[in-house]
């Protein structure tokens, strides 16, 4: 595991040989917050920096079910069992093992998804605001993808909206020095818009569940460009 700091937020990144993994813990005035859990095997890695830190875990927030994402949960709600675990409200089913689709949902759902124990305590929808993140839509990697956003320092932090592993890419967008997020995302029209809504905010640093976070949006507005001429390409034929 490495750790990198930025200001109140620390990245710890795992460098699986097939699989790099980037979770952030974010240091909040009552204790820590932490997006996504990796993988399971990732799980004693973070509780030892948790440990390291001497802060309570105050929740989890994750952006989206995928198992590289959730893995770590069930081991870190038994050692925090206090931490509030968050999810978006139609990407908690996928936590169940329910992967079903609603009426407006036509593709199958892709990627690895495990059923955890842990029960969510708090079922999240866009617009909300917690620990001074603000919910946001990132559909399109899976059905419920969120993103969070900490307005007054204008970071995101986008789960796998985005990738910077293998050159910067809107999820979908297949990389191939790093194709998995782009292979297991469900919908990449969907992705592309919300790309562009989260480009919009013109965050200054955004954060991503795979590879370095990104600078500004001039990196993030050329992934977006390239993803929307393959999509537009995919309509013409």
């Amino acid at each position: 595991m490495k750790v990198r700091r930025y200001g109140h937020i620390h990245q710890l990144s795992f460098y699986a040989p097939v699989l790099p993994i980037n979770v952030q813990l974010i240091e909040h005035e009552l204790g820590l917050v932490l997006i996504d859990t990796a993988l399971k095997r990732n799980a004693s890695d973070i509780l030892a920096y948790i440990e390291e830190l001497d802060k309570p875990l105050l929740a989890i927030l994750l952006t989206h079910a995928h198992g590289d994402h959730v893995g770590g949960v069930d081991a870190i709600k038994a050692e925090h069992p206090l931490a509030e675990l968050f999810i978006s409200r139609r990407d908690a089913r996928l936590l169940s093992g329910d992967r079903s689709l609603d009426e407006d949902e036509q593709n199958k759902i892709r990627g690895s998804l495990p059923t955890i124990h842990s029960t969510p305590d708090t079922l999240l929808d866009p617009g909300e605001r917690l620990f001074g993140l603000q919910v946001l839509a990132a559909s399109g990697h899976t059905p419920g993808s969120i993103a969070f956003y900490d307005e007054a320092n204008r970071v995101l932090l986008a789960g796998d909206a985005f990738q910077s592993q293998g050159g910067a890419a809107v999820a979908g967008d297949v990389r191939p020095l790093f194709p998995l997020p782009g292979l297991a995302t469900w919908n990449r029209s969907i992705a592309v818009e919300s790309a562009e809504r989260l480009i919009d905010l013109s965050p200054l640093l955004t954060f991503v569940g795979h590879g370095p976070p990104l600078k500004g949006t001039h990196r993030l507005y050329l992934a977006l460009k390239r993803a929307q001429r393959k999509q537009a390409r995919k309509f013409i034929r």
